[in-house]
């Protein structure tokens, strides 16, 4: 039995988006965008400065910013979750997610885009955002990573 898959997204700046869209493409998989009700501007996004919206969010680790719309993924046996790492951890809005949604019985797999940074990218910081599911270490997906490699590495993951 082939299993459905699915692969979920935060992009903030595009660079996450082109690669789900490479992933889901080399996978046969559906594609949806994890957006948040606010979209982020680029001075929310100025690391630099201290009052930022993405500094504010980093600081505070029990924020969650809202959905724009949910994602069911309740018809999917494997979902992958794409974001960009920001201070070597998923944006808190990927946690809004994964902890809106049922993940019991379901394998969830991680992917992460950055110019430099590796760690955080395998996802073990979010397990405690869905403890029900089954996590498979991500790892680092490089901006310009083509669909062959993509599925090369979903095949290894013995999903």
């Amino acid at each position: 039995m082939s299993k459905r898959m699915l692969v979920t997204y935060f992009s903030a700046t595009g660079t996450t988006r082109e690669v789900a869209g490479r992933l889901a493409h080399a996978i046969g998989a559906d594609l949806k965008e994890i957006e948040p009700a606010e979209p982020y501007t680029a001075a929310d996004l100025d690391w630099r400065d201290s009052g930022s919206r993405t500094s504010v969010e980093h600081r505070d680790r029990a924020m969650r910013p809202e959905l724009k719309t949910p994602i069911d993924v309740s018809g999917y046996d494997a979902v992958f979750v794409g974001y960009p790492l920001w201070w070597e951890t998923a944006p808190r809005v990927v946690r809004t997610f994964l902890e809106s949604e049922d993940w019991e019985g379901r394998t969830i797999v991680t992917f992460a885009t950055s110019g430099s940074s590796t760690r955080g990218a395998d996802g073990v910081q979010l397990h405690d955002s869905a403890p029900a599911a089954h996590w498979v270490p991500g790892r680092r997906v490089g901006a310009n990573e083509s669909e062959a490699r993509l599925a090369k590495w979903v095949d290894g993951l013995g999903l």
